[in-house]
């Protein structure tokens, strides 16, 4: 394993639980019914036709990559601008390591901040026609602000500031965005099942939500203390071999 695959590893987690969280675990039906312009019925279908997989399959790639665009557009701007404050790399980290605590305590519940309960989102009320409206739909999705998944996308983008490279803080949100993509792309390809797992899955939702507080807080600890870096670098020296 490579010094960076800690890092990695949490990115991609932080893109699932993106995925899981309330904001966005609710509205996947409908982004799916809106970005390939099939019915709700034909999607949810227990065997749905050929052609209908082929359609949801292309239009979802196309949805996940324009999402993934913006968030790696994000991941080299923060690893830009982090490049920048070098000299003070220390004292960055310390301030993301404090932010991330912090949305963590707010995902948790245990008190909300108000200046993240505001929902800031990008709408297209009427898609584009074709490959080009579910690319735009993606971005849109990536340029909205919700409570659930600002604070993660926050964190993930914090820890890209302090990443040493463009081409890390770029590789950092491409993860994040496969944790978030993979789960959306398996979730269009058998809508039927993703329902029942959803009215399983979202009683426990406040546990979730929790669960979400408490992986961002731990996060934001190892962030402050450094210690991101030296479980990398064990990391490194355990599976290098391998």
């Amino acid at each position: 394993m490579q010094t960076d695959n800690v890092t990695f590893i949490g990115a991609f987690v932080a893109g699932l639980l993106s995925f899981l969280s309330p904001c966005v675990l609710p509205l996947i039906p409908s982004y799916i019914t809106y970005i390939t312009g099939l019915s709700f019925a034909e999607l949810q279908a227990e065997h749905p036709t050929h052609a209908v997989r082929r359609q949801t399959m292309i239009h979802s790639l196309i949805f996940i990559a324009g999402f993934t665009t913006v968030f790696v557009l994000l991941g080299a701007s923060a690893t830009f601008i982090g490049g920048y404050l070098q000299e003070h790399m220390g004292v960055l980290r310390k301030i993301g390591g404090v932010m991330i605590i912090i949305f963590g305590v707010h995902v948790s519940g245990i008190f909300d901040i108000g200046i993240l309960l505001g929902e800031k989102r990008i709408n297209i009320h009427r898609k584009p026609a074709g490959y080009l409206g579910s690319f735009l739909v993606g971005l849109a999705f990536a340029a909205g602000w919700t409570p659930c998944i600002g604070p993660i996308l926050a964190s993930i983008l914090m820890v890209a500031a302090t990443e040493g490279t463009v081409a890390k803080g770029i590789s950092l949100l491409f993860i994040y965005s496969l944790g978030l993509g993979i789960p959306f792309f398996l979730a269009s390809l058998a809508l039927h099942q993703f329902l029942v797992f959803f009215n399983r899955f979202k009683k426990y939702i406040r546990i979730f939500e929790i669960v979400t507080g408490v992986f961002l807080i731990i996060v934001g600890i190892l962030v402050f203390t450094n210690y991101l870096s030296v479980l990398s670098s064990f990391a490194n020296r355990v599976f290098g071999g391998f």
